[in-house]
C-alpha cells in the first residue's frame, strides 16, 4: 500500500503563520484541525511549524509523511452519527530544538508568523530556575519560549498572540508570569519586560474534545479504506469548544467562528470553565463509584441504562445548572451535548480510569456544587450525597464491596485507618486534609451520607438510584 504522502500531493501550502509546541494527538486533532478548517474556507491561508517540546517526540514520523495525518472523527453530535476522516495538510516544517537550537531561534525572523500555541501537558508551564540563557536547549517551556521572544525584541519585530491549551487555570497568565520570572533572572532588561507586556497578547483558554488517539486496534482497515498508510492517524469525537478569554481582537485575528467552529471569544472564560467542570467532569465523577458498585464498567453502558441514565440526566438539570451562572438555554445545549459524547458508541470509557485519585476529583469538581446547591436551596443535593457516599463505601473497610479504590498512597492510608472506626462516615467526612474544608458543618450532610452508604450496603447501588429516581419522579 503507498503511503499517504505518495497518494496525497495536490494541495496549497501557505506561509507559516502559527507556531506551535507540541506535535501529540491533542494538538494535531484539535488546533491544526481547526486551522485546516479555517483554511479550507480560505480564512486565514496560514500554515503550522511545529516545535518539539521533548528531545524524544514524533518529528520524525511526521517528517517521513511530509508532515501529512488523517483526522478520524467518530461519534454523535446533534442527534447525528459521524463519521468522517480529512487529511491535514497544514504544517510546514517540526523542528527539534534539542538537535538545532539555533534553526529553533531562527523562528524569530519570520514575519508571517503571528500566533503561538501549545500544549506542554498540565505540568509543561512552570518556571524552573536551572534553565539558562546559553546556546544550549532549556529544558522547560517557558524557558525556551522566552529565549525565542528576546530574540524577535532584538530584532525589534512585533510580538505574538499567544495561546497556551495547557489544562490549568488562567494558562495564559500563568505562562506569561514564568517568562517575567525568566527575564529577571536572566537579566534581559526593563525594556525585554515592557516589550513583553505591550507588543504580546497572552489569553487564557477552555479547550474540549476527546481525543483517543492513534486507533491502533482499526489501523489496518482504517487505512485499507483511506486507500494509503498512515502511521499518524488521529481519532477524534466530532464534538469541539475552544474558550478563549483576552483582547478581543482576537476573533478577527483568527475566524475560528467564521469558519463555523465552536469557538467562544469572552472577557470572563470561568463560567465556561465551571460548566465543563461541573458539567462533563462532574456527573464522570458521580457515575463511577455508583455505577462501578453496580457492576457497571463503562460510561457507555450507564447511559445505556435506563437507571443510571436518568440518574445522570437529573443530577445535571437539577443539581448541577441551578447553581452555575450562565443562561439556562446555553447550560441545556451543553448538557445535551454531554449525554451525547457520554453516549460515543465509538469511544469506550473505563469507569475503572475516572475513578482514579476520585477524593481530590470529588473535592474539585462535586464538592463546590454540593456547597452551593445547600447553601442556595437549604436543602442537599441527592445525587451528589450518594456519589460521596459510594466513594467512602469503596474506600471503607467493607469486606463485601469487592470494588477497589485507585488512589494517592497517603489518601488510601488515612480512609483505610478511619474506616475501622464505628464513626467512619462523621470521620471521614471532617478529615481536612481530603476536603479542604471539615463537612460535617454542612447542615444535615453527616446524617444523609450515614444514610446512603447503609442503603448501598443493604440494599444495593441499583436500588440506591432507583430510590432516588422514584423520589423525583413524585416530587
Amino acid at each position: 500500500m503507498k503511503k499517504i504522502n505518495q497518494v496525497v500531493t495536490d494541495y496549497e501550502k501557505y506561509p507559516t503563520k502559527v507556531i506551535q509546541f507540541g506535535e501529540g494527538n491533542f494538538l494535531r486533532a484539535f488546533v491544526d484541525w481547526q486551522i485546516h478548517q479555517m483554511n479550507q474556507k480560505g480564512l486565514f491561508k496560514g500554515g503550522i511549524k511545529i516545535v518539539q517540546p521533548l528531545e524524544r517526540g514524533m518529528g520524525e514520523m511526521l517528517k517521513a509523511q511530509d508532515n501529512l495525518y488523517t483526522v478520524l472523527l467518530e461519534g454523535i453530535l446533534d442527534g447525528q452519527k459521524v463519521q468522517s476522516n480529512e487529511v491535514i495538510t497544514e504544517i510546514n516544517d517540526v523542528l527539534n530544538p534539542y538537535e538545532d537550537y539555533a534553526a529553533y531561534l531562527k523562528l524569530a525572523e519570520e514575519d508571517s508568523i503571528e500566533f503561538i500555541f501549545s500544549n506542554t501537558t498540565e505540568a509543561g508551564i512552570a518556571f524552573d530556575e536551572q534553565d539558562q540563557m546559553n546556546d544550549q536547549t532549556p529544558k522547560s517551556y517557558p524557558a525556551k519560549l522566552t529565549a525565542l521572544l528576546y530574540r524577535r525584541f532584538e530584532l525589534k519585530k512585533p510580538g505574538f498572540q499567544i495561546i497556551p491549551c495547557e489544562l490549568i487555570n488562567h494558562n495564559g497568565a500563568q505562562l506569561k508570569d514564568c517568562i517575567l520570572q525568566y527575564a529577571t533572572l536572566w537579566q534581559l532588561g526593563a525594556e525585554f519586560i515592557d516589550w513583553i507586556n505591550n507588543e504580546n497578547d497572552f489569553y487564557a483558554t477552555l479547550v474540549d474534545r476527546i481525543v483517543p488517539g492513534y486507533p491502533k486496534d482499526r489501523a489496518t482497515e482504517l487505512c485499507q479504506q483511506f486507500g494509503y498508510e498512515d502511521q499518524l492517524i488521529v481519532k477524534a469525537e466530532p464534538f469541539l469548544i475552544f474558550v478563549i478569554e483576552g483582547n478581543p481582537k482576537l476573533a478577527e485575528l483568527l475566524p475560528l467562528k467564521a469558519a463555523g467552529i465552536n469557538a467562544v471569544f469572552t472577557t470572563n472564560m470561568q463560567p465556561y470553565r465551571e460548566r465543563k467542570v461541573r458539567l462533563l467532569n462532574g456527573p464522570h465523577t458521580t457515575m463511577a463509584p455508583i455505577a462501578r458498585l453496580a457492576g457497571i464498567e463503562t460510561v457507555g453502558q450507564v447511559m445505556n441504562d435506563g437507571d443510571f441514565s436518568k440518574f445522570v440526566n437529573d443530577e445535571m438539570y437539577q443539581e448541577i445548572m441551578p447553581v452555575i451562572d450562565l443562561p439556562d438555554a446555553e447550560l441545556a445545549a451543553y448538557a445535551e451535548a454531554v449525554k451525547e459524547r457520554f453516549s460515543n458508541p465509538f469511544v469506550k470509557h473505563e469507569l475503572q480510569s475516572i475513578a482514579l485519585n476520585s477524593v481530590s476529583k470529588f473535592k474539585a469538581r462535586l464538592l463546590p456544587t454540593l456547597v452551593q446547591f445547600e447553601a442556595q436551596e437549604h436543602r442537599l443535593p441527592r445525587r451528589i450525597v450518594l456519589a460521596l457516599a459510594a466513594l467512602l463505601v469503596t474506600y471503607g473497610d467493607y469486606p463485601e464491596i469487592d470494588v477497589q479504590p485507585i488512589d494517592m498512597p497517603d489518601v488510601m492510608a488515612d480512609l483505610k485507618a478511619i474506616g475501622q472506626k464505628a464513626d467512619y462516615v462523621e470521620q471521614a467526612l471532617q478529615d481536612t486534609q481530603l476536603w479542604g474544608q471539615d463537612l460535617t458543618q454542612i447542615k444535615g450532610l453527616v446524617t444523609a451520607v450515614e444514610a446512603d452508604v447503609q442503603c448501598l450496603l443493604t440494599q444495593g447501588a441499583r436500588q440506591s438510584v432507583q430510590m432516588i429516581n422514584q423520589e423525583a419522579t413524585e416530587a
